[in-house]
């Protein structure tokens, strides 16, 4: 299978500074946050990537530089062979663009209140002055709503149903790849479960591309492919879904996997996570993981680890053996 998205060693610097006369007052440098540090992988066509880690990890940075909201410090990540940062050709950068869409975290906060349904969905077409005649209707049904439903406004829908009507909006304009950032993490379990169903349906019936973001191992076992995951910025592990739940290699891994709930495992005792996440300003030197690690060795503080392939596996970790 071809790769339908690559990303080469991508970086993604934000500058959080105090105002310049603070700084020149209070004589502060510039403080300067990595969110994402040389991350590198490839998305296959029709397949699913899941990106895991906790929160400030990078995954939705990573997850807005791919459609394009937020441009790279370094790196690159061509879609279709595009580098939308770069590509001084308007019409290919436009045609990538109407390939990508994104299904936001929260339903509430990404739909216009002020807007019914119908104008929300065919949005994305009518932007273009394409013809959106009945199309709202259509896609509604598609994601299991009612087309009497195109009247409405937000308001009058419940968290489940907004996400389908998020999930409607992305499919307005036929894309082929749809970044989903934590689409079900504001809604309860058992409607977690129906809107996870559709989005595995409307893939198989569309030939879709999904990049998904999750905190949830078991929202991603449940739809990944592959899975990359991230620790401070910084891609430590990728491995296809079961190979990686099976055997993970990395110590941050088992730590996710051994502080999740698991059906099996009632009145289990569990160590707590070790430490907390640093601070991503002032990183640590080598691993960024390695004040956490149980396994740390001097090396680790001096060396960052570089990805090599174990395997199936794709690990950064001087100890992975």
């Amino acid at each position: 299978m071809s790769a339908l998205i690559k990303v080469d060693h991508l970086t993604r610097i934000f500058d959080v500074s105090k105002p310049w006369l603070n700084r020149v007052i209070e004589r502060l440098p510039k403080a300067l946050l990595t969110a994402v540090s040389d991350v590198s992988f490839e998305i296959e066509e029709n397949s699913v990537y899941a990106l895991v880690g906790e929160s400030g990890s990078g995954k939705s940075t990573i997850g807005k530089i791919v459609v394009g909201l937020v441009p790279p410090s370094k790196g690159a990540v061509e879609v279709e062979g595009v580098d939308l940062a770069t590509e001084t050709d308007a019409a290919k950068v436009e045609a990538v663009r109407a390939d990508i869409q994104m299904i936001f975290q929260d339903p509430y906060a990404s739909l216009n209140p002020r807007w019914r349904v119908r104008d929300i969905i065919a949005e994305p077409v009518a932007a273009k002055g394409g013809d959106t005649k009945g199309l709202a209707e259509r896609l509604l049904e598609q994601v299991g709503l009612s087309a009497k439903d195109a009247d409405k406004y937000p308001h009058e829908f419940s968290g489940g149903q907004r996400q389908r009507i998020c999930i409607a909006r992305a499919l307005a304009s036929g894309p082929k790849i749809i970044v989903c950032d934590e689409p079900t993490s504001a809604l309860d379990v058992s409607v977690q479960a129906q809107v996870l169903n559709l989005m595995s349906d409307l893939r198989e019936e569309l030939g879709l591309t999904y990049l998904f973001i999750s905190h949830d191992l078991t929202v991603v076992h449940h739809m990944a492919d592959k899975i990359g995951v991230l620790y401070l910025g910084r891609l430590v592990e990728e491995a296809p879904r079961d190979t990686l739940f099976d055997d993970p290699k990395h110590p941050y891994t088992r730590m996710l996997f051994d502080a999740a709930p698991r059906m099996d495992a009632f009145g289990r005792e569990v160590e707590p996570p070790k430490g907390e996440i640093p601070d991503a300003i002032n990183p640590p030197t080598g691993c960024a993981f390695h004040p956490r690690c149980p396994l740390a060795v001097e090396r680790c503080s001096r060396e960052r680890p570089e990805m090599r392939q174990i395997g199936q596996t794709r690990v950064a970790c001087h100890l992975a053996e």
